[in-house]
This record gives C-alpha cells, structure tokens and sequence, in this order.
C-alpha cells in the first residue's frame, strides 16, 4: 500500500535529483530516505530511479509516476487544510434558515458580511416558516434559522439577531399620510389589515398587545400571513397596517411608510436558533457576526 511518507520522499529526491539535498529538506539521512524509496520501488513493483555515485535520475515508470505523487500530496495537503478550517469554523458549508420577512433587508445584510468575514464559508439558505425551522434544526435539515421568537423548545437554544421598529404602511391617499408619524391612536377605528392568529402569530400577538395597552380598537377587516400580501391589500386602499420597517424595501407603489410613535418601544425581532448539543463549528462565529452587525459603530 501506498505511504504518503514514502511518496513525500520520492518527489523531493525527483525534484532535487540529488539524495543528499533531498535528505536536507526533508531533515533525515540519506539512509532512511534510500529505504523509503526502496519500499515504494517494492509496492509499485518497478524501478523509479536510475542511481550511480554520480548522478540520479529518473526511469521512465519514474516520469510517469512523479505527477501522480505530487497531485496525490496536493489532494492530501488540501484535505487536511480544509479539515482544520472546517473544524476551527473558518469554512465549510452552514444550513440556515430564514423567513420571508428577513429576507426584505437583514438576510442580504449577513450575506454579504458572511462573505466578507468568512469568506470561505458557503451559507445554503432555506425559506421556510419559524414552524418550519423549528422541525429543520430538531432533525438536521438545518443547523440554525432565524426566526420569530419566542423559541420554547426544550433542545433548542436562540438569541436576537435583529430588532427593527414597527412603521404604519398607509395608502398614498389616506389622510395620515401627510404626517411625518402615527401614533397608535391614530388608527382607532380605522379599517385595518392585520396578521392571522395561527400561521403568523408573531405579529398578530405583538399587535394585540400593542392595540390593548393603548386602549384602542382597529377595525380588522382582513388577516394575512404574508407581509407583501398586507401590502397588497393596503395599496388597494382597503386599510392600514403595521409592519416591519425592512417591508419598506418592497418599494409598493401607492403607499407611504411612516414610524410609529410608541412610547415604549417594541421592535419586532428576528432570533438566531440552534440545537443545544450542536457540534456545528460555524455556528460560533456566525454569533459573533450577528453580534457585531447589531453593534452600532464608534
């Protein structure tokens, strides 16, 4: 069989041509190194070098096999270079999720500082409901997600990754529209799209905590899962709504975004989960991206 050892030996003896330089580089004697390529002669079953007291050179079988040697070398070089990067989290490929909001504005943010930060990192993106995601990291389809919180599953761990302030999206026409804000008891009684109780309960329950701590009650005509959907239906001037400010990114002709006073405020958040007993080594630095993104500069 084949040794790596043994092969490291021959290609520097063929590149030196010379058993003693070669020894030096490889810092041994020449006795070991003419054993070592023995034994190769012995497995290949033929003749790689033409030796005299003068000169070595190459045989034909040599010529032939040195390229063979060296690629053989490279691919294992390049496999153990990419296994300790792999390990210590510098590359490899990382399986993350995401849901649709995020990718309006946050998600083309962290690829691009993925890119930058770890630029030997492939990020495979799923798009896929925070349900979804859940399921995903639980069986392995995914290593993380980001998703809305919170997260309470018991094997699962998560931290913020983005929180971005809630903004009124009005039909052009509507009369709040030439306020430079809204606040919440401006959209008393006003017909409203709002979000379904189940399939986006995110953000239905952030705003019925919102609508009952200031005392108001929207008209709800409608209750959508999707944010372009609300968009939709708030361009065709069937009502408000509330959503995140990155839906501004969807660019929706006839409406007009305005921030919302709050006096408290509460943003909407997008989470990073993982499995508590990964053994993910991307996950680490992804963290610390996160992390850094949220951090505003000096």
């Amino acid at each position: 069989m084949l040794d790596f050892a043994q092969l490291r030996c021959f290609a520097v003896v063929a590149e030196e041509l010379h058993f003693g330089r070669a020894a030096a580089r490889l810092n041994m004697t020449q006795p070991p190194l003419s054993r070592q390529i023995q034994v190769l002669e012995r497995v290949l079953d033929c003749q790689l070098l033409d030796r005299t007291s003068r000169s070595v050179r190459l045989t034909a079988a040599g010529r032939s096999f040195l390229p063979e040697a060296q690629r053989i070398l490279r691919l294992a070089e390049t496999a153990a270079y990419v296994t300790r990067q792999v390990a210590a989290g510098r590359a490899g490929v990382l399986k993350l999720g995401f849901t649709a909001a995020s990718a309006y504005d946050f998600l083309p943010r962290l690829v691009i500082a993925c890119r930058t930060a770890m630029p030997d990192v492939t990020l495979s993106l799923r798009e896929m409901v925070t349900k979804d995601q859940v399921e995903g990291i639980l069986s392995g389809q995914i290593d993380a997600g980001l998703i809305r919180p919170p997260v309470l599953h018991p094997e699962l761990e998560a931290e913020r990754a983005l929180a971005e302030p809630l903004v009124a999206a009005l039909p052009a026409e509507h009369p709040l529209a030439v306020r430079d804000a809204v606040a919440l008891a401006d959209l008393h009684a006003e017909p409203f799209i709002g979000y379904a109780p189940h399939e986006a309960s995110y953000f239905h329950n952030l705003l019925v905590s919102l609508f009952a701590g200031a005392g108001i009650q929207p008209r709800i005509l409608q209750q959508l899962t999707q944010i372009h959907s609300i968009l939709a239906l708030v361009r065709a001037g069937l009502g408000l709504a509330l959503v995140p400010a990155a839906a501004e990114r969807l660019r929706f002709e006839g409406i007009v975004f305005r921030p919302l006073h709050l006096a408290q405020p509460q943003p909407a958040e997008i989470h990073l989960a993982w499995r508590k007993e990964s053994d993910v080594p991307l996950l680490a630095p992804l963290r610390t991206l996160l992390r850094d993104m949220q951090t505003p500069p000096p």
